[in-house]
């Protein structure tokens, strides 16, 4: 009688296990809220190519506005073959009060990898790029999620201040959609 009570409760649990599992459909759905954030230009303005140009689109300069003072981060991603980017970004964990004045983040100002290019990509290349460990800065995805929480930059990106355009949703959406995301296989469109 025990055994024909276990087997049952086994039966009656399997579907609520399979059902925790994120299906396709539903990987895809939560890669499309996270390219609503990587697509921002809050995130591309800085995810930009080897050209090393961060970009001021959508900031009120016009869609395809550079950054002022002709910028370039060049292969340090921190501006130190011509204008460091904390010549004007400062590291603090100051509020951003002011608008358009540099931002501070409490953390020290870089472009990220030349690799993490987002700038005019589709949403599918941004896809097969992040899932990618040798094109996301060596994360899997519980590393990514870390780095998504931890990040001063993807939570200012959040919170920027002083009348700055934010992302859709919120850090947490975005933490929750990329761990569905990653449950799900990391389906991207195309697949």
């Amino acid at each position: 009688m025990k055994y024909l009570l276990t087997c049952a409760a086994l039966m009656l649990a399997a579907p609520a296990i399979a059902q925790d599992d994120p299906n396709r459909v539903e990987g895809l759905a939560a890669w499309d809220r996270i390219f609503a954030v990587t697509s921002h230009p809050r995130c591309t303005n800085c995810h930009v190519g080897e050209e090393g140009q961060p970009m001021w689109q959508a900031l009120g300069y016009g869609p395809e506005a550079v950054h002022g003072m002709n910028v370039r981060a060049g292969d340090s991603r921190i501006g130190a073959e011509s204008i460091p980017c904390d010549a004007c970004h400062v590291t603090s964990a100051a509020a951003n009060t002011v608008p358009h004045a540099p931002p501070h983040i409490d953390d020290a100002w870089r472009l990220p990898p030349v690799e993490l290019a987002w700038l005019g990509k589709t949403s599918a290349e941004v896809c097969t790029q992040l899932r990618d460990p040798e094109t996301n800065d060596g994360h899997d995805i519980a590393s990514l999620v870390d780095h998504l929480q931890n990040s001063a930059f993807v939570n200012w990106g959040f919170a920027p201040g002083a009348g700055r355009s934010v992302p859709e949703g919120s850090l947490d959406g975005l933490v929750h959609d990329v761990t569905v995301w990653g449950a799900a296989g990391t389906p991207c469109e195309g697949d």
